[in-house]
């Protein structure tokens, strides 16, 4: 009997391990989002300083799939529990 709930207990803690994920591929996503949002909200300054319209259009459009990008890279970081994802996103949304 002792030895059914050991392994009942063991089961139990796999599983739940299994649920939660990796936090390594949970930080990465939110270091993804923070670096799109920094980069965003960067556009965004420049869209308020630009001298036309036209440009500040342009560059509230950018930020706009600066966020699209982030969200994109940080989900699949977080869905393939990846961290690595984030040394490729941070670079290409920092060019952005």
């Amino acid at each position: 009997m002792m030895r059914m709930a050991i392994k009942l207990a063991g089961a139990a803690a796999l599983l739940t391990l299994a649920a939660c994920g990796g936090n390594a591929d949970d930080r990465a996503a939110d270091n993804i989002e923070a670096a799109g949002e920094n980069r965003a909200d960067a556009l965004e300054d420049q869209a308020d300083r630009a001298g036309n319209e036209a440009v500040e259009d342009a560059l509230e459009d950018r930020a706009d799939n600066v966020r699209d990008a982030a969200d994109e890279a940080a989900d699949a970081a977080d869905d393939n529990d990846d961290a690595r994802v984030e040394n490729r996103a941070v670079p290409v949304l920092n060019r952005m």
